[in-house]
């Protein structure tokens, strides 16, 4: 017997913020992981990319309704969590016995609020084997509480009392996993600043030993970083290139350069395919050297992006980033060296900051002057340290969750308010970007256009906000 399972990326999230300003079109990796296993198993599955395909509530309810799954998924973070239970709600009005199940970094954390808001289970943490277990229970018991007891990885109601199942253990072996599900995906949409260039995203390991305070990351994935084999990889990009036609490729890791090995291994077997791609990947400043950063370039690596996070080497220690100022200041110097793109991502507004630390952070950004700079200002995601410290010291002023988008202040900190971090970050970009040497370097490079853009957008809803007086 096979089961018809959904999987979603909930409709009406293309409207909010976080994906107005970042013009971003990336795949739900995880659902298609999720569901290449689900079809391995021989059940029938199909993914709808909600703000990918632009479809909205009535026209998902309206494939819901023709398509007639078993068995819907949805997947959230924090910003979407809303529109994903603004789904569930609907899926209810129209079949009110339909089995719902929810994962994703927010409901992994937050599993009694989508317990209240009309989900059966959620699927917290790695959620491939999970899904698979719950989908043969459910097709064997339904959702009979005994046999859901026996999945591990789980969160659900027994009448009225919630059950947590023990962790599942990660996935060791990530080769055993099938490639993603992309023929489930629109590979066509996804795109970048809306630019119709077309882009794979690979994921080559999961989890990160750092437990930065601030990332969900390691409390999602776990603390071991676990690699797949570069043959592995190689072979998922060898076949995306021949299918999609394209050799634009997006590593989705946050930390692709921690295994020198499995780095050396994979540019190996890019010479020996002659692969000829163009790809960006994660990096840290504590491990990556010049000749790693050179061989990545000359096998075609066009973007390094480094967590800098703070200019303060006591913020840093604070939020357990275990790197020095001195390494970023050498990393950012061989990168312009050797003349590849690079980015720097910054966080104002952590609790124990001041003003002055802010500024700090921005000036040291400036003296680091990466190709790009992203500023953020601290978000305290639930399942995160710094979510505890800003629970526990009252500080979140804003629980809207639509709001959690790295790009709006949240909360307050000891020496500052959360307007005064709002201001702050607007400040940064306006003060890193609106430099003659900047707006020059990216005329020559032909890039001003989409900079621009993407400045105009996280900077035009505060102008207008302002200008129209309007407080939320």
């Amino acid at each position: 017997m096979s089961v018809k399972v959904l999987l979603a990326v909930p409709p009406g999230i293309d409207k909010l913020e976080l994906y107005k300003v970042l013009g971003l079109k990336a795949p739900p990796l995880g659902l298609a992981w999720i569901a290449a296993v689900l079809e391995r198993a021989g059940h029938k599955v199909r993914i709808i990319d909600s703000p990918t395909e632009g479809i909205d509530l009535k026209t998902f309810i309206n494939e819901v309704k023709s398509w007639q799954p078993d068995i819907v998924g949805l997947t959230a973070i924090t910003p979407t969590v809303y529109k994903a239970y603004d789904a569930v709600k609907a899926i209810r009005e129209y079949d009110s016995d339909i089995p719902i199940m929810m994962g994703g970094p927010h409901v992994t954390f937050m599993y009694e609020e989508a317990l209240n808001n009309g989900v059966d289970v959620v699927v917290r943490g790695e959620g491939e084997y999970t899904t698979l277990e719950l989908v043969n229970v459910i097709e064997g018991h339904g959702l009979d509480p005994m046999h859901l007891r026996a999945i591990r990885g789980l969160a659900f109601k027994d009448s009225d009392q919630v059950i947590r199942t023990p962790d599942r253990p990660p996935v060791r072996n990530l080769d055993e996993l099938p490639p993603p599900a992309r023929h489930l995906l629109p590979m066509d949409k996804y795109t970048i600043f809306g630019k119709p260039i077309r882009i794979v995203h690979i994921m080559a390991s999961r989890g990160c030993p750092y437990g930065c305070s601030f990332c969900s990351t390691s409390y999602f994935w776990g603390r071991m970083v676990r690699y797949r084999s570069a043959k592995a990889v190689a072979d998922e990009i060898e076949d995306a290139m021949n299918t999609y036609k394209t050799n634009i490729i997006v590593f989705t890791d946050d930390e692709f350069t921690l295994g020198k090995r499995f780095v050396y291994d994979f540019l190996k077997e890019l010479r020996e395919r002659k692969l000829d791609i163009n790809f960006s990947c994660g990096s840290r400043v504590d491990t990556i050297d010049k000749e790693m950063m050179t061989a990545l370039k000359s096998h075609g690596c066009t973007a390094l992006y480094f967590g800098v996070e703070s200019g303060s080497q006591e913020t840093i220690n604070k939020i357990g980033k275990r790197i020095t100022l001195e390494q970023a200041v050498k990393v950012f110097q061989w990168a312009k060296e050797i003349g590849i793109d690079h980015v720097g991502s910054f966080i104002i507004g952590f609790p124990w900051e001041s003003i002055n630390d802010m500024k700090n952070t921005i000036k040291f950004a400036m003296k680091l002057n990466p190709t790009y700079a992203q500023f953020t200002v601290a978000t305290p995601y639930p399942g995160t340290p710094l979510y505890q410290q800003a629970l526990n010291d009252n500080l979140i002023e804003d629980w809207n969750w639509e709001h959690w988008t790295t790009l709006r202040a949240v909360m307050k900190g000891y020496r500052f308010t959360k307007e005064q971090a709002q201001k702050m970050l607007q400040w940064a970009y306006v003060k890193y970007y609106s430099r003659l040497g900047f707006l020059i370097h990216e005329l020559i490079h032909g890039r001003l256009g989409t900079v621009l853009t993407a400045i105009k957008n996280s900077l035009v809803p505060w102008f207008t906000e302002r200008l129209l007086g309007r407080s939320e």
